[in-house]
């Protein structure tokens, strides 16, 4: 029996050698309660819960599991400015970036370089690359989270969608669609830009009432000039268009002048 108790005894103390040994060959450190501790098999392991991806349910344990399309907005910490983000990513890698901001001037070179930084990077080096503007990384961490547990545009897309498929939320011409309004108590309301385009004038009506307003649509009529050579004057009389009763306006003003 005392034989018995001595080999056992052999055998334990080699199996914590080993045990000890495994932990320095893994560079982990553990306290020396946790070494003293007895080993306790781990029961059930069903993996993550699967999420939807391009089609399909995935069950994502590592980076290269995640693919999607999706969009989402950030903002600097003294809300100055937005940054609405547009990522397509493969296989965790992002293929596409589109970037678009307001409200603060330096925004617009910031989103000029992270967009060089985006792209070919996985969304968890993003995650944690800095993308110059404060605004750019809080929609890089609000995208990263949609992506991750399958909130994406694509969740149910077959394949997802091709690489290209970001520019489709831009206006004509590729010109972000932006809506500018300004007013003030004394003078009222100022149409300045809408998703047609550029504002040049609002109708009103006899009671100075808005019922319309004309507009240029900038993407296509420079598109018309810088590509197809097309004289300025004429480009600028093809693309202008109104909408609403302005045709019926009793008065019409530029609303950046009047």
């Amino acid at each position: 029996m005392l034989r018995k108790t001595k080999a056992n005894a052999v055998i334990l103390t080699k199996a914590f050698a080993d045990l000890v040994k495994g932990f320095k060959k893994n560079n982990m450190q553990y306290s020396h309660e946790v070494q003293q501790m007895d080993c306790v098999r781990k029961g059930p392991n069903h993996g993550p819960a699967p999420i939807p991806e391009e089609g399909k349910w995935v069950q994502a344990k590592q980076i290269t599991d995640i693919s999607g399309l999706t969009h989402g907005v950030g903002w600097c910490a003294p809300q100055q400015g937005a940054c609405k983000l547009s990522l397509n990513v493969k296989e965790g890698v992002i293929k596409e970036a589109l970037i678009e901001t307001i409200g603060c001037s330096g925004m617009t070179h910031s989103a000029a370089m992270a967009a060089e930084i985006l792209t070919g990077k996985t969304i968890l080096e993003a995650l944690n690359t800095d993308l110059v503007c404060d605004a750019i990384n809080t929609a890089m961490r609000e995208l990263f989270l949609q992506i991750v547990y399958g909130r994406t545009q694509s969740a149910f897309s077959d394949d997802g969608l091709p690489i290209g498929a970001g520019l489709e939320d831009l206006g004509k011409g590729l010109r972000s669609q932006i809506g500018t309004m300004y007013a003030t108590e004394a003078k009222g309301v100022r149409y300045l830009e809408m998703a047609e385009g550029y504002v040049t004038r609002i109708g009103l009506d006899e009671n100075d009432e808005v019922i319309g307003y004309e507009f240029v649509r900038l993407g296509q009529m420079m598109e018309a000039i810088t590509v197809k050579g097309m004289d300025a004057t004429e480009a600028l009389k093809k693309f202008t268009g109104s909408y609403g009763r302005f045709a019926e306006a009793a008065k019409k003003i530029n609303p950046r002048i009047k």
